[in-house]
């Protein structure tokens, strides 16, 4: 039987520096982990010291984390953020929108689409309640007009299903536009969806261990590619307050994924 390769999503250790990101991943029965990129403290030199700790480490990273494209004129640290991806050998790059303006966002990700074509990096659209593309059919009207190998669709189990997601709309995406996925669990009953905060809250606390919640995870798993990577998203504050030290949150989440994956065989 072939193991499913996980990852460590780096939104399971929020308060984690780039480089504990990849000792917890190293530290861990994770096959790859996860790096998020803050602009205010990130320089050229993060990117040395990150890609030479990942190297020693033997950490390939599945994803970097957040392109964010906002409403006005495109950011460079978008197209700078596929740089860096690229630099770290991270296989993905992910993208949320809080532009209302769709056309604006579809010219602003086929930007990042466009530069990181050739580097081995796929620019991922994550939909979500959170963000302006709100759901799998907006996201899929956005891939559908942009062009290039790079582009890629993410699914998060979470925003999926609190989107009203269904596992016929996973079956048809083309599966040339899938490069990984951000499985989780979380309570069957979700936020107000009036409520920003309380679908923030949903998304950063509330989530639970594969199997342990409501949601129809089995459902999503089975409507995608076996081989497809999975960035085990398990955004948690009891988690956090369980273990507070990384390493060992890290090999928690690892230990329950596994065991989730393995008893489904």
């Amino acid at each position: 039987m072939n193991r499913r390769q996980i990852s460590l999503a780096a939104g399971i250790l929020p308060e984690a520096t780039p480089a504990q990101l990849i000792e917890a991943a190293a530290a861990s029965d994770f096959d790859f982990g996860g790096m998020w990129a803050e602009r205010e403290t990130w320089t050229p030199a993060t990117t040395r010291v990150i890609r030479k700790q990942a190297q020693e480490a033997g950490v390939e990273l599945l994803d970097l984390e957040v392109a964010w494209i906002m409403p006005g004129a495109s950011d460079p640290w978008l197209v700078e953020l596929v740089d860096i991806a690229a630099e770290l050998g991270a296989r993905n790059l992910l993208c949320v929108s809080s532009d209302p303006d769709l056309a604006a966002t579809t010219a602003k990700f086929q930007a990042m689409v466009d530069r990181a074509e050739g580097t081995g990096v796929r620019i991922n659209l994550e939909f979500g309640m959170f963000t302006e593309v709100k759901t799998i059919h907006m996201a899929r009207a956005i891939l559908e007009a942009v062009e290039g190998e790079a582009k890629a669709l993410l699914i998060d189990t979470l925003h999926w299903a609190r989107s009203g997601g269904t596992a016929e709309d996973l079956a048809a995406i083309p599966r040339t536009w899938l490069s990984y996925c951000q499985p989780c669990d979380a309570p069957m009953d979700g936020p107000d969806l009036t409520n920003f905060d309380a679908i923030i809250d949903d998304a950063i606390n509330r989530r639970m261990p594969l199997g342990k919640g409501g949601l129809p995870l089995a459902a999503m798993v089975d409507a995608l590619p076996d081989t497809l990577p999975m960035a085990v998203e398990e955004r948690s504050a009891v988690l956090r307050d369980a273990f507070p030290d990384l390493n060992e949150r890290a090999r928690e989440v690892a230990r329950t994924s596994r065991a989730w994956l393995d008893a489904r065989g």
